[in-house]
């Protein structure tokens, strides 16, 4: 039997990225977020119109997409409530964000230079994907998201991923951090507890490790 609920987010399972771009200042921006789909050599992100990472796409028009592997949740769960921005809405202070100039140092990971883009690459990572911005629309009926699309310009993957001999991801090395409702799963486990879902108020599943 099925019963009408009225659910708080639609994460079914979705990789989550890690999004450099870099700060007016010239300095390096992190953020963690899951509504990233692809198809073909692009890719569509959605995020808060206001944020930090939206307000630096759409001025350097590029970014490099960090693929975490399910090993580094500990990293992006220590992102999760932090914001490159000193201004930030009631909500978001709500929810206990904090303003964080350097996410890399409260990340643990290391920022690693880019070849055809100013934004920066997560040495940590095992896949990393240099883009361009193409287009950034406004989502939704609230304006509060931005549907941006970008075009993939150079993909970096660790060696040990490959199919040797080949230019192929080796799907049953890869194991993504995934996120599912707001928790972190990796291998189909829960793999970490989230602060997110706390933010959110989302009861987190009592069988998680």
């Amino acid at each position: 039997m099925h019963r009408v609920v009225d659910l708080k987010v639609l994460y079914f399972g979705t990789p989550v990225v890690l999004i450099g771009t870099r700060n007016p200042d010239g300095t390096a921006n992190l953020a963690p977020m899951s509504s990233a789909w692809w198809l073909g050599h692009q890719c569509m992100l959605g995020m808060n119109t206001v944020s930090q990472t939206t307000r630096n796409l759409v001025r350097e028009c590029e970014c490099v997409l960090n693929l975490p592997s399910s090993e580094l949740v500990g990293a992006v769960d220590r992102l999760a409530l932090l914001t490159g921005s000193r201004t930030m809405s009631p909500r978001k202070i709500e929810q206990g964000y904090r303003y964080q100039p350097d996410k890399f140092a409260a990340a643990g990971l290391t920022e690693q230079a880019a070849d055809l883009v100013a934004a920066p690459r997560v040495a940590e990572c095992p896949i990393q994907l240099e883009c361009e911005l193409i287009s950034a629309e406004p989502f939704g009926t609230e304006n509060r998201a931005t549907a941006h699309t970008v075009r993939v310009l150079r993909a970096h993957v660790q060696e040990d991923l490959l199919v040797p001999g080949t230019a192929h991801v080796d799907s049953l090395g890869w194991d993504p951090l995934i996120m599912k409702f707001c928790e972190f799963f990796g291998g189909g486990e829960q793999v970490h507890p989230s602060r997110l879902a706390e933010a959110w108020r989302i009861p987190q599943s009592v069988h998680g490790h």
